[in-house]
């Protein structure tokens, strides 16, 4: 049923888990104090989603292979950063079926997603372009027209304020259905007209081999990895990993696995019963040996 609405979040895990409205998990690591205002709309086949942060942070994203995603940001504020590539203003992103890749923010910034059932999305393609239209097998960034990508987001933008002021409007059927028909038409115009973003290409290794550092993080994260152990499970040389860090998540390795190992301590400590939970043998659960350990790395 057609609906729609808007929360906003103060802590990134709430926030992590408001992003399932649109079937994303996430992994956000926030460089300053956090902040997030969320506003969905649910049609008949697709979901809108705005996605307004107030900080610089870190997020690794998986999309949900049920469906299919495109992302583009907002017409103002600074641009998210997609698999290592700042994104341009009229860039939009087409995501393999169930894609996981890593976002960063330099600061403040709104991206929008738009999530739809993959066989509707295939049957629209080849009905309004008239020509073979099928998923990509990897994530593309592509580069419509300006005046395209602009219509994209103004419609976009046009379906999230009704969703965050009006929602009962939303959820009427007829009004529903001509908002998405005008949303899909002109998502089919921007993704068969547009072309990819040249060099796009060359980040595909880098992106895989970041998605095997993510894996190898998530089986060891209960101890410390010193840099020989964790590029010998990625399967990748010292420098490798440094750059690809460096280019994804404008930091280093140890910096990050630091990062991820202080966030499933602090979460572990937010699910815990408050009288039964123990702050010390929570850190050495997570490889720290000592409190004093669990401070915040240096930039």
């Amino acid at each position: 049923m057609p609906g729609g609405g808007t929360r906003t979040f103060l802590e990134p895990d709430h926030y992590e888990a408001g992003l399932g409205q649109v079937q994303i998990q996430a992994i956000i690591l926030p460089r300053d104090k956090f902040r997030a205002r969320l506003t969905w709309a649910e049609l008949h086949y697709l979901q809108v989603c705005r996605c307004q942060e107030d900080a610089p942070r870190i997020a690794y994203l998986q999309f949900a292979p049920g469906l299919a995603f495109v992302t583009f940001s907002a017409d103002s504020g600074p641009l998210p950063v997609w698999r290592g590539t700042e994104m341009q203003a009229d860039d939009i992103v087409f995501h393999g079926r169930g894609e996981r890749l890593h976002q960063s923010t330099p600061g403040p910034s709104v991206w929008n997603v738009i999530a739809m059932d993959p066989a509707q999305l295939e049957h629209y393609g080849r009905a309004l372009s008239g020509t073979p239209f099928y998923l990509p097998a990897e994530g593309r960034t592509l580069q419509p027209s300006q005046r395209f990508a602009a219509s994209l987001r103004r419609l976009h933008a046009r379906i999230c304020r009704l969703a965050e002021t009006k929602p009962k409007i939303v959820s009427h059927f007829e009004v529903a259905r001509a908002m998405e028909q005008g949303l899909i038409q002109m998502l089919v115009t921007c993704l068969t007209t547009a072309r990819a973003r040249a060099g796009d290409h060359i980040k595909r290794r880098h992106a895989r081999i970041m998605v095997r550092f993510e894996e190898v993080l998530a089986e060891h994260l209960s101890r410390p990895l010193r840099m020989p152990e964790l590029c010998a499970l990625v399967a990748v040389s010292d420098r490798t990993l440094r750059s690809c860090c460096a280019e994804f998540l404008g930091m280093s390795p140890t910096q990050y696995v630091l990062l991820r190992r202080m966030k499933e301590v602090r979460r572990a400590l937010r699910d815990a019963k408050p009288h039964m939970v123990n702050v010390a043998e929570v850190a050495r659960r997570f490889g720290f040996a000592e409190l004093g350990r669990m401070r915040s790395p240096a930039p």
